[in-house]
């Protein structure tokens, strides 16, 4: 290794406190087919040397074009583009070789499933795993910046093992896809069964389910007078308790967006155990107020998520609540009326937004 190029190169300097971190780092990256000329096509960065090694770890070996994984999936490559775009990825040039021969029965199974759902309707789950694939990528990357990179920055480490910490890290990546086709079937088995349980009377593109949400009052106060990192705390938090208690309770999390988590379940009264739960759950310990509402009824299935009016005025009744209030619809209070261990107090009528005339609600309660 010629140092004096790496230091022409503003890469190393031998005069520098950190001269002989800086030279393990670059003799390691050699050793790893990583020289000079393939720093200086990345930019020459100091600060991201750490970086290369794993950035060329998620590049096949054997990488094909754009217009070659095109050419052997039987597409246009405008389809494959459009294909790549609808998944949330940016458009390459066809000459980037940075494909892997493994993916081209994966673009050649889209056009198959176009020819048998139609071309809209497999747009639109590509858009689904696209959503889905790149809150999993940032999640690795956030669980590595956290739990990895951060504590051995704060017991400074050196350069050279913070480059390998990350190639160890983004090698682990490649495990990922073996854990996901077994919880992906499991999920498959799980959304069968509440699409069966939900679809008596309901068409083929609708569910009867009761959908809640709940939401943090003082959250956004929060966010002014506290550390990002308390933030960060109590949104974990929030997002652990309510994933554990509409699981246990035989629902789902739809989404969490922000302070507000949207869930839904097939039983009224299973509903109602986990928004009760989760206000119970979420008022100790935290600086801030949960409150929720339920609605039930037909809601519209598309993109694994609902939409209708039932799942606007469950929204709207989480907004009209009052901190640890929970508001329910009257069929919600019909459905859940025998359940053990809750109960419907009369609520009184609210106007929700978006109404044209006061909704009868009941407050729900523990028994």
């Amino acid at each position: 290794m010629d140092l004096a190029a790496y230091e022409a190169a503003g890469l190393y300097d031998p005069r520098a406190a950190n001269a002989e971190e800086r030279r393990a780092l670059l003799e390691w990256l050699a050793a790893q087919g990583i020289g000079l000329p393939a720093l200086e096509a990345c930019g020459g960065n100091p600060a991201g040397l750490k970086w290369i090694a794993g950035d060329r770890a998620l590049l096949p070996s054997n990488g094909i074009t754009l217009a070659e994984l095109a050419r052997r999936a039987q597409l246009p490559v405008d389809r494959v583009q459009a294909i790549r775009l609808a998944a949330g990825l940016p458009p390459l040039p066809p000459e980037a070789a940075v494909f892997s021969p493994d993916s081209v029965p994966a673009f050649a199974a889209f056009a198959e499933a176009a020819e048998l759902f139609g071309e809209a309707a497999v747009e639109q789950f590509v858009r689904v795993i696209g959503s889905a694939l790149a809150r999993l990528a940032e999640g690795a990357l956030a669980l590595f910046l956290v739990s990895l990179e951060g504590p051995r920055r704060s017991t400074e480490a050196t350069e050279l093992s913070l480059a390998q910490t990350n190639l160890r890290a983004t090698e682990s990546l490649a495990r990922i896809p073996e854990v996901l086709r077994g919880l992906f079937l499991d999920h498959v088995r799980t959304a069968i069964q509440r699409v069966r349980e939900a679809r008596p009377g309901a068409t083929a593109s609708t569910l009867q389910l009761a959908i809640g949400f709940v939401d943090l009052v003082g959250f956004t106060p929060l966010g002014l007078s506290r550390s990002l990192r308390e933030l960060a705390e109590v949104v974990e938090r929030f997002e652990a308790t309510a994933h554990e208690v509409a699981t246990l309770r035989n629902g789902r999390v739809v989404k969490l967006v922000g302070d507000e988590v949207m869930f839904a379940a097939v039983d009224p009264a299973a509903a109602c155990d986990i928004a009760l739960t989760l206000v119970e759950r979420l008022c100790c310990g935290l600086p801030v107020a949960p409150r929720g509402g339920i609605a039930y009824g037909e809601v519209l299935l598309r993109g694994g998520d609902y939409y209708g009016p039932v799942v606007n005025l469950a929204a709207r009744l989480a907004e009209l609540a009052v901190p640890t209030e929970l508001l329910v619809t009257p069929e919600v209070a019909r459905s859940g009326a025998t359940a053990p261990g809750i109960r419907f107090e009369p609520a009184g009528k609210r106007l929700p937004k978006g109404h044209d005339v006061p909704v009868t609600l009941f407050a729900l309660e523990r028994a």
